[in-house]
């Protein structure tokens, strides 16, 4: 599995990520919580172990970002809160697992192994005109080429899938896909258009499917229409 640890305590990620690229994962580790929340929406991760107690943006918040944004990612929350409503607050943010400290390694590995697992049953499938995206890989297929999708160009592509042909403002967009809190540049919104334009030219789906701009409004996703 590719998998993301989020945890401030040094020697706590150390052991963990030893342990876990001992046994076969691949593990990026992040320490704040602000870090974490834009990693986790670029890069495709197979589940995250993210801690409770962060120095700046509390593990909850992030996990409530990142469910607002559309990540869909398996988390599992990683904390030494150990009473009910603790964990039903982790649940209701948004977390598929809950594992209290202390815990011994080889349960923490069997339960990343049943959230692996789960996200595999539950592989979404959509088809777009001749296009097929994958929402468990985070790929876009046309016949036997495909284009990996980073966890922004993903939200972002099936926010404009999802309503197929409708024109969406870019406030709409960067609301729905960056959520409330972005502070970064305002066109945002165009720079990605542009990567998932690139991308569907390199697909060669020619005008089967486009992604057009409106002016003075936003885009939109068309099936079997020229740009």
């Amino acid at each position: 599995m590719k998998l993301l640890l989020v945890e401030d305590e040094a020697r706590m990620a150390l052991l963990l990520r030893r342990g876990l690229s001992e046994a076969g994962h691949q593990v990026d580790v992040c320490e704040r919580g602000e870090d974490a929340l834009q990693q986790g929406m670029d890069v495709p991760y197979d589940v995250v172990l993210l801690d409770w107690n962060l120095p700046d943006l509390d593990g909850l918040a992030v996990l409530r970002r990142w469910r607002e944004r559309g990540l869909r990612t398996p988390v599992m929350l990683l904390t030494a809160r150990g009473t009910v409503g603790e964990k039903v607050a982790g649940l209701r943010a948004g977390a598929d697992d809950y594992l209290a400290k202390p815990f011994a390694f080889e349960e923490l590995l069997a339960r990343l192994e049943a959230l692996h697992r789960r996200g595999d049953t539950g592989t979404p499938v959509r088809n777009i005109g001749p296009l097929v995206l994958d929402a468990r890989r985070r790929v876009l297929r046309h016949g036997d080429q495909e284009q990996p999708l980073t966890g922004r160009e993903f939200a972002l592509f099936q926010e404009l899938a999802g309503h197929m042909g409708e024109v969406h403002s870019r406030s709409e967009l960067l609301m729905r896909v960056w959520g409330d809190t972005f502070d970064g540049p305002p066109n945002i919104v165009d720079v990605y258009v542009g990567y998932l334009r690139g991308k569907l030219a390199r697909l060669g789906a020619g005008g089967a499917v486009s992604l057009q701009s409106v002016r003075g409004v936003g885009f939109r996703l068309v099936v079997g229409e020229a740009q």
